[in-house]
């Protein structure tokens, strides 16, 4: 794990670096470098601006795929521009063989910092978290969007003075929920499940066309996987993929929400509750998610304070940030950067 923290630019190159003359670069405009990553459609490379030295993210993708979606997911980023914690669109376009898309370069996903950190998040983390990863899903929905694919590995951290900052990625899976005319997409079933199914809501394994409530769902189970270290459905064995993703459904549906948050504060136990489908629990009608977020910084503030600063101090993160000096910046975003205002619109 230590080798994908470590920053770039103090590495030794492999090869020899190519010559000018045969620098890739797309748009005229930035040089490509090594792949640092994959999406859901395409593999994401380093890249830099020919005259800024800006470093930024370069998604690629084959005109040739059978089902190329880069240009669609372009799309959505543009509609998004402006929205806080969402990526800035550099360029977009084509490159020979390639859709491309060059965004700002973001750091760690929340699933790398987790990981790195032996799976463990303190309670203020998560609060401080949840406020911010709520704000960006609240926003994604008030573009008539819902993202349908809600995991930890979606959920990066900002560089430099936007350290203190979550952001959300990789819409690949994204869809319209409503038109122009405020009209919402009708029912639907026997629908291939969509997404990651180990945060995927119940009514998404059941094959029910997905709405915003299921975004929100799968946001509560990202929550208690940072809470709990795991969930309840995972590591089940099958033999394949959908007998596994049965099984998974299954554990999902029999565990109760009371088990699931069992110990840890209220409004985690509530944002299951809201937006667990109604046939787990009885149908509520959901609070303004404003009041939702404002019980979770409420919960934050009463939270016990660790020793060095007022807010976050995990003993694995400040493991990380001396063992990892070159990203201390990163390392460093929840023992003091993490503010709840940074999820304010």
């Amino acid at each position: 794990m230590l080798s994908r923290f470590v920053d770039w630019r103090f590495r030794k190159p492999k090869v020899a670096p190519k010559p000018a003359e045969m620098e890739l670069r797309v748009g005229n405009k930035f040089r490509l470098g090594r792949k640092i990553g994959s999406g859901s459609f395409g593999d994401i490379y380093l890249g830099q601006h020919v005259q800024t030295n800006e470093e930024v993210a370069v998604k690629l993708e084959c005109v040739k795929s059978r089902h190329p979606q880069l240009h669609i997911e372009s799309k959505l980023y543009r509609v998004m521009q402006g929205g806080i914690g969402i990526p800035e669109i550099r360029w977009c376009g084509l490159e020979g063989e390639y859709n491309v898309m060059v965004m700002e370069l973001l750091g760690p996903s929340l699933e790398d910092l987790f990981t790195f950190c032996q799976r463990k998040f303190s309670l203020k983390t998560v609060l401080l978290l949840a406020d911010q990863m709520l704000s960006r899903i609240e926003y994604i929905h008030m573009r008539d969007y819902i993202h349908r694919d809600i995991k930890p590995d979606n959920f990066l951290m900002g560089l430099g003075k936007r350290g203190n900052l979550v952001y959300i990625i990789d819409f690949g899976l994204a869809k319209k929920y409503r038109d122009s005319k405020n009209q919402h997409i009708g029912y639907r079933d026997n629908k291939n499940l969509t997404g990651t199914a180990r945060y995927a809501s119940v009514n998404t394994h059941k094959g029910i066309e997905q709405s915003r409530r299921d975004d929100m769902e799968s946001l509560g189970y990202v929550f208690m996987y940072f809470n709990r270290g795991s969930l309840p459905w995972q590591g089940l064995k099958a033999v394949n993929k959908r007998q596994k993703y049965e099984l998974i459904s299954e554990r999902k549906i029999s565990t109760k929400i009371e088990d699931l948050c069992a110990g840890f504060p209220e409004p985690f136990c509530t944002h299951a509750r809201l937006f667990a489908p109604p046939t787990v629990v009885p149908k509520l009608v959901p609070p303004p998610r404003l009041r939702l977020r404002l019980r979770f910084r409420l919960e934050h503030l009463q939270a016990p304070t660790g020793k060095l600063t007022g807010d976050i101090i995990d003993v694995a993160l400040l493991k990380c940030a001396t063992a990892l000096k070159r990203h201390i910046v990163i390392l460093l975003i929840f023992v003091n950067y993490i503010k709840p205002g940074a999820a304010q619109h």
